[in-house]
């Protein structure tokens, strides 16, 4: 798939979440004021936030996907880094932000302040939406998978966490309409508990973004993959000092790599061009590998560094 296909699937995935949040920020902020629910409102802001990461990964993904220049010599695709965390830092606010207004709530209402019970409206509004935004969720995250994009993936989780939010709105609504007037606090408590799970995914999807901006290297199994796969190629004796890193949704690659020091350079340059093709067939065309071709008895080790 070329970099230009790869994009114009990612828009549609992300247009299509966009559409579904569209309906559904109207629909909530109208249902959470005629409804009047406090978690309907909470949940509309969260459905807003999740149509600003739309916007964030629409505009950072056509960035990323430019190829290298003259100031970007390993591309841009640590652009897309950063839209997965912005993504996920909009999340962990939003998070926080649902939590404080839930809290106050809670706490008015120990205070004697009794809120009126929420109407049916912001109860049908919550079941659709939990329902659309489960179907959202699991459409973008098997294209973000079978695009290997982290933005595609980290935007899936946004949605399923705007159905995660969904679902304790719709508890909270459905126990302060029908357990009684004492139960009525249980609507901005939803919105609390709604809170912990925005917060949480926040904080999974930022986590592997910090890792890769400070060049954290893949797992060792990968590692491991790649230094057989190298090994595996004729006249290749060993291998030393293998760096990896992840730019985006693409993989760069540094290796020394050891053979029989009596060899042509030609051959030498033959063996390291068969490694490049069996590596980027292996993990993709935009793969960045460097070698560097070393004589075999000039070093003792096998695989060191």
């Amino acid at each position: 798939m070329t970099t230009s296909e790869r994009e114009k699937k990612i828009y549609h995935v992300t247009l299509v979440g966009s559409a579904v949040n569209i309906v559904l920020i109207v629909l909530k902020f109208i249902a959470g004021a005629i409804g009047r629910s406090a978690a309907m409102t909470a949940d509309a802001i969260h459905s807003l936030s999740d149509l600003v990461t739309d916007i964030i990964v629409l505009v950072f993904i056509r960035i990323s996907g430019k190829p290298g220049d003259s100031d970007h010599s390993y591309g841009h695709g640590k652009f897309e880094t950063m839209a997965t965390l912005i993504v996920g830092l909009i999340l962990l606010f939003v998070g926080l932000g649902v939590a404080y207004s839930g809290i106050i709530s809670v706490i008015a209402s120990l205070k004697g302040h009794t809120p009126q019970p929420p109407g049916m409206l912001a109860l049908i509004v919550a079941v659709a939406s939990i329902i659309l935004k489960e179907w959202v969720y699991r459409f973008t995250v098997s294209r973000g998978r079978s695009l290997d994009s982290p933005a595609v993936i980290a935007n899936a989780w946004h949605h399923r966490s705007d159905a995660f939010s969904s679902i304790g709105t719709l508890a909270g609504i459905a126990g302060a309409m029908f357990l009684g007037e004492r139960w009525r606090i249980l609507d901005p408590v939803a919105a609390v508990i709604v809170s912990w799970f925005i917060i949480k995914t926040g904080y999974d999807i930022i986590r592997p973004c910090i890792d890769e901006l400070l060049e954290k290297s893949l797992p060792p199994e990968t590692e491991a993959e790649i230094a057989e796969l190298i090994k595996s190629v004729p006249d290749v004796v060993g291998i030393h000092r293998l760096r990896t890193r992840r730019i985006g949704h693409n993989i760069a690659i540094e290796v020394h790599t050891k053979m029989d020091g009596d060899k042509s350079l030609r051959h030498a340059h033959d063996v390291a061009t068969e490694v490049e093709r069996r590596v980027k067939e292996r993990y993709g065309a935009d793969t960045h590998i460097g070698i560097h071709m070393e004589p075999a008895d000039d070093i003792s080790a096998t695989n060191e560094g």
